[in-house]
């Protein structure tokens, strides 16, 4: 597995462009290193950025953003609504694959310790990786902010640093580096612009107040909008989800005849936490993730990047995507399989019939793509490129049927639980029924049809292709004839439910043709392949 930490610094400057854009280049110019968002808010002066990187590389990264910003920041002349102590103000390490939390303390160790060494800013560890309990909390530390620590850093022992000389830097201040789970930036805006009221409202939210457990929450104003906003870190979404903290604001500022005019997610958010919220306010029963349209298309198809129903893997996955370059080829085929392994009964069998024709059309494609280029097959090359072109189309077409198989057998599930208390509903229920249970058949019907278009180009592919891919051919037809084969039993399955006798006979008719033409087919590829291995 490839190993991926995210970092997300956040610089004291929210509106100048021009030194932004700056800090975030100094930090992409670290190999390996993605920069994923930048959000900036020009009443906090402030930016947060996300970017991941292996933790070989991380460091770097986090280190060159702090030296750009160290050079274009004084936070002498910084004004803002949100508390501050640095110009690098905190760089927190968050283990997202193949990382413990273990592993991000010792980054944020190492990061500390080259702050001082290497730029001269002293460093607090804090959350995992504080060495002190009471620093362990974010807020304990920025407290009286950079004035107020200046004066005391060298006076106060609670002040002293976990690295450096008991000073702040003269313009860069002091930075928090720290280890912690993934957290969601989150602000509530309310309709007035009396900041206390924001004040009181945070304080009844957050969890060191008396608030909801993992809540941490300030009152600002943002005076450009003439209204005040709730800041809220949710520092785990799980144990809070968003929803509850929304409707717990929302609640508070009715006390005052308040009411909320909108929210806003700072950098990035999991998936999984969007989720909550439409499974709480729709009131959805028996929701799962795998319901998600885009969930069960990405995980049918292999996409390493989405295809997971493990939820401490939803955000991990996206960010390897942006990172992975060539270790997502047992990922992808992992995700399928273990997707069809689960106890539930899709996908299932159509659906990996579909699959396993569209492993054939990729595999005609790249026959061709090894024949096209060459002289030796110039004279065919025209209808190489054709025939490449409708593989991919094909192979598209079966792609898609993995989920639509998925589907049509959900909704015949779905009709049976319909209700059936009184003589309309079950007419209404066995209507259903049978119009999904023949919808459900004629999905695989498709599938056989399709895997059977891929098998004609393959046998044409068997006599003009690369002989020295034949191989490749031969297993090609196998995988189709198994896709037109599955597809069949999946059909005949679905035809034994079905009323209606005629459109059963009709579609077994149709499915029995098309398996004869599937097994000759293979059986003409077979042939040249044992040819090709006598010769």
């Amino acid at each position: 597995m490839r190993k991926i930490v995210e970092c997300i610094p956040n610089f004291s400057e929210g509106r100048n462009a021009e030194v932004i854009d700056k800090i975030t280049a100094a930090i992409k110019t670290v190999p390996e290193t993605v920069l994923l968002d930048v959000e900036s808010d020009p009443n906090h002066n402030r930016s947060v950025v996300t970017f991941v990187a292996p933790p070989t590389r991380v460091v770097d990264a986090a280190l060159a953003g702090a030296s750009k910003a160290a050079q274009l920041i004084d936070l002498n002349q910084h004004q803002g609504e949100h508390p501050r102590m640095g110009a690098t103000d905190v760089i927190p390490f968050v283990p997202i694959a193949g990382v413990a939390m273990d592993d991000c303390i010792q980054l944020a160790r190492e990061c500390g310790e080259r702050m001082w060494s290497e730029l001269r800013i002293p460093v607090y560890l804090y959350e995992k990786a504080a060495t002190r309990s009471e620093r362990e909390n974010l807020a304990n530390i920025r407290k009286g902010q950079f004035e107020g620590i200046r004066s005391e850093i060298a006076t106060v022992e609670a002040r002293r640093p976990d690295f450096g000389d008991a000073m702040v830097h003269p313009t860069a201040g002091i930075t928090a580096v720290g280890a912690r789970p993934p957290l969601i930036a989150y602000n509530i805006n309310l309709g007035t612009s009396d900041v206390e009221i924001a004040n009181k409202i945070a304080k009844a939210v957050r969890y060191l107040s008396g608030g909801l457990r993992f809540v941490k929450a300030l009152g600002f104003e943002l005076k450009d909008r003439g209204i005040v906003q709730v800041s809220i870190n949710m520092v785990n979404y799980e144990g809070t989800p968003l929803f509850r903290a929304f409707e717990m604001v929302k609640r508070e500022a009715e006390r005052y005849g308040v009411p909320v005019v909108g929210s806003e997610i700072v950098g990035l958010v999991p998936q999984k936490a969007l989720n909550g919220c439409a499974d709480f306010y729709l009131q959805l029963e028996r929701f799962s993730e795998d319901q998600i349209l885009e969930n069960r298309l990405a995980a049918a198809s292999g996409d390493a990047a989405t295809a997971s129903d493990n939820a401490a893997s939803d955000e991990a996955a996206s960010i390897a995507a942006a990172v992975d370059t060539r270790s997502g080829l047992s990922n992808s085929v992992g995700n399928f399989a273990a997707l069809v392994a689960a106890s539930t009964p899709t996908p299932g069998g159509g659906s990996v019939a579909a699959h396993a024709g569209m492993l054939a059309a990729a595999l005609g494609q790249m026959v061709c793509n090894l024949s096209i280029g060459k002289k030796k097959y110039a004279d065919v090359e025209p209808l190489l490129k054709e025939m490449r072109a409708e593989l991919e189309r094909l192979g598209d077409r079966l792609q898609s049927l993995i989920a639509e198989d998925a589907e049509s057998f959900e909704a015949v599930m779905a009709a049976y639980r319909m209700p059936k208390e009184t003589e309309e509903q079950k007419a209404a229920r066995a209507a259903e029924i049978e119009r999904a249970t023949l919808e459900a058949a004629a999905t695989p019907l498709k599938t056989a049809k399709r895997a059977i278009d891929v098998l004609r180009h393959l046998s044409a592919l068997a006599e003009i292709g690369n002989p020295n891919a034949m191989s490749d051919v031969a297993t090609a037809a196998q995988l189709a004839l198994a896709s037109a084969k599955g597809a069949s039993y999946n059909v005949g399955i679905n035809l034994s439910s079905l009323v209606d006798a005629s459109a059963a006979a009709d579609l077994r008719g149709k499915v029995e043709r098309l398996v004869s033409e599937a097994v000759a087919l293979a059986e003409q590829v077979e042939s040249k392949m044992l040819q090709a291995l006598s010769a």
